[in-house]
């Protein structure tokens, strides 16, 4: 068992006479090396679900218990420290520090674990060179195109060896064919590192290569699924 949710709720707007319930009482559990979406219509608190998940916004009640410690519970200083460890983020607009050139951006959690200067660029490098970046090695994000910049947030993702990685509508700005190669480079690491990925998408060509589906809407847990060989399987 890797991630225990119990009870989730967050609501916002709490005080007023309009509170918007993003998550309702929800309980769900997520193995270690899953490939899952959490599929629904925007507005159906997806994103919100994987900002808890990785320690960017807390519950307003409810657990999040990874490995039996309840991240909920953290002080602020370990939350930091459990977040940079533990689980690393895709964003929709993937976040890259502009200054920094593509292997710099991916060093940089890496620098702030204390890891050696020499072991930060032979993993940037071999994480770049996975994702096909070999020869962009040097440039910085406005010299990329989207879908290599995309692929820098996942080497910058994986650098330091995260349990868990939150992708948020990680494809909503690529093509065809950069989906499907993004997609591709993801289920190879997901596979050979053993790194659970969690995405949250209304994509169909990443709900067709998730091994399991969670479907949400107006915050609560309408359908969970897995995909098997034979078809498709509902847990929930």
């Amino acid at each position: 068992m890797a991630i225990q949710i119990t009870s989730l709720c967050k609501t916002y707007n709490q005080e007023t006479d309009y509170p918007v319930h993003a998550v309702q009482n929800l309980d769900l559990t997520i193995d270690q090396g899953e490939f899952v979406a959490v599929m629904g219509p925007s507005g159906s608190g997806k994103t919100t679900l994987l900002n808890m998940l990785g320690g960017i916004d807390k519950p307003t009640s409810g657990e999040v218990n990874i490995d039996g410690c309840n991240i909920c519970t953290l002080r602020e200083k370990e939350l930091i420290a459990f977040r940079r460890d533990n689980i690393g983020f895709i964003f929709q607009d993937y976040s890259l520090l502009p200054v920094l050139t593509a292997v710099e951006n991916v060093e940089f959690v890496m620098q702030l674990q204390g890891q050696s200067n020499e072991a930060c660029l032979s993993r940037a490098k071999e994480l770049l060179t996975q994702v096909g970046l070999e020869n962009q090695l040097n440039k910085v994000p406005n010299k990329l195109s989207g879908g290599q910049q995309q692929r820098v947030a996942v080497a910058r993702a994986l650098a330091p060896r995260p349990r868990f990685v939150m992708a948020d509508e990680p494809t909503a700005n690529l093509d065809a064919k950069s989906t499907a190669e993004l997609l591709d480079i993801m289920q190879q690491l997901n596979e050979k590192e053993g790194t659970t990925f969690i995405f949250s998408t209304h994509d169909p060509r990443v709900i067709q290569r998730a091994r399991r589906v969670i479907v949400f809407e107006d915050g609560q847990l309408k359908e969970d699924r897995i995909n098997t060989n034979n078809g498709i399987d509902t847990l929930a």
